[in-house]
């Protein structure tokens, strides 16, 4: 006797829109497939196997919805006249990226294609300032940001936030220990303040880690990005999907246990990563100086500053290769302050990996910069916003058709 099951949510018959829906996402995803180059509506007929009026019509609406334009006329190599190229608008749509850092605030654009547009940061914050305090600062940043980029032709659907701590249901900072928050709703703050533009808040490391995901042309698809700044985290991407867990509370590698009679820790634990690899670490507690400046003392020789970045990369270099021997990464990047000091680390970490990584007898594990450096988390939170539409573009047709 076979047991009834269950349909699955969405398993029904495509109706007529729904069709058109698909067949719109396919032309567009050729399009967004072929980068720079400009693709011709013949191209597109051979790639998806659609009739001629039905590609010309979806090319239509994209072009009059501003996520595609006509560029330059494409030789198809033979005899007859040059075909109009199509590639990704510059107009249009358009991602907005907030960052909340240790010591600045930063704002981000980009368009469809990934380019960014605008990109400026706050002065520096003092210490102690109140959350509403901050939020009001980077919501004015975002209008200033959302009204230049309105002048050249872009409309921003949205935002992301990149915060240094865990976040709850895409708006809660359940804690921040570089700004003291806890339980702090930074999404709903954010969207009242900006006339309910959708408004999402992530952890920096994710969203750095997304960023080098969408804005690589190679094939990173297994990776870790590893964050130092004050709080140190890590955004895993397995597969090519970012690796959130249960709660969303995934990447907290400054709180895997290094050396376990070690440090005290502010988490309670001893002997966490962060007591040994985190930026404050290398500088030495209540240090209010930044990574340019332990590369200034590490490139005139400071002996106590090259033993700090040594012992760091070393402990890094013990943590990772216990991720490695977990999830099977095959790349690591070193992001943020990590990014300006990775000449001193690359060696010790590679080190650990080689010596502690089951799978480095047969296959290295690659270890260098993140591509977007210092600014990487901010890019990716604008490049997550972005990366929505264009998985959606009838969604963007509809909202601009109102």
């Amino acid at each position: 006797m076979t047991r009834a099951r269950t349909l699955p949510p969405g398993d029904a018959p495509v109706r007529q829109e729904g069709l058109r829906h698909l067949n719109l996402g396919l032309v567009f995803r050729h399009i967004l497939s072929a980068g720079d180059r400009p693709i011709s509506r013949t191209e597109l007929v051979e790639l998806t196997g659609l009739t001629k009026p039905t590609v010309s019509r979806i090319v239509d609406d994209l072009v009059l919805g501003q996520l595609i334009a006509e560029a330059a006329p494409v030789h198809g190599g033979g005899a007859g006249r040059p075909r109009v190229g199509l590639t990704l608008s510059r107009q249009g749509p358009a991602g907005l990226g907030l960052d909340i850092r240790g010591d600045h605030l930063a704002a981000c654009v980009v368009d469809l294609t990934g380019t960014v547009r605008h990109l400026s940061f706050s002065p520096p914050i003092r210490p102690g300032r109140r959350p509403k305090t901050i939020l009001t600062e980077l919501a004015t940043m975002a209008r200033e940001a959302t009204a230049a980029v309105a002048d050249e032709g872009l409309t921003v659907v949205g935002g992301m936030v990149s915060v240094p701590g865990p976040v709850a249901e895409r708006s809660v900072v359940k804690f921040a220990p570089q700004q003291g928050w806890r339980d702090v709703d930074a999404g709903t703050l954010l969207r009242t303040a900006l006339d309910d533009l959708p408004i999402a808040v992530d952890n920096e490391a994710n969203l750095a880690a997304l960023g080098e995901l969408y804005a690589s042309d190679e094939d990173l698809r297994n990776f870790a990005y590893v964050s130092g700044e004050l709080d140190l985290g890590a955004g895993l991407v397995l597969n090519g999907q970012l690796l959130r867990g249960a709660r969303g509370w995934s990447g907290e590698l400054g709180h895997v246990t290094v050396f376990p009679n070690g440090r005290a820790c502010p988490c309670g634990a001893n002997g966490c990563l962060q007591t040994y690899a985190s930026v404050e670490a290398i500088f030495g507690p209540g240090s209010v100086d930044g990574p340019a400046t332990i590369v200034t003392r590490a490139d005139a020789g400071s002996k106590r500053t090259l033993a700090a970045l040594d012992a760091a990369g070393t402990a890094l270099g013990i943590a990772l290769s216990d991720l490695v021997n977990l999830l099977d990464m095959d790349t690591i990047l070193l992001g943020g302050s990590y990014s300006l000091l990775s000449s001193w680390l690359v060696d010790n970490i590679q080190a650990e990996l080689s010596r502690r990584v089951l799978s480095s007898r047969w296959s290295t594990v690659a270890v260098r910069p993140a591509m977007l450096g210092p600014d990487a988390a901010v890019i990716g939170a604008a490049l997550t916003v972005i990366e929505d539409v264009r998985q959606n573009p009838s969604g963007w047709l509809a909202h601009n058709s109102l």
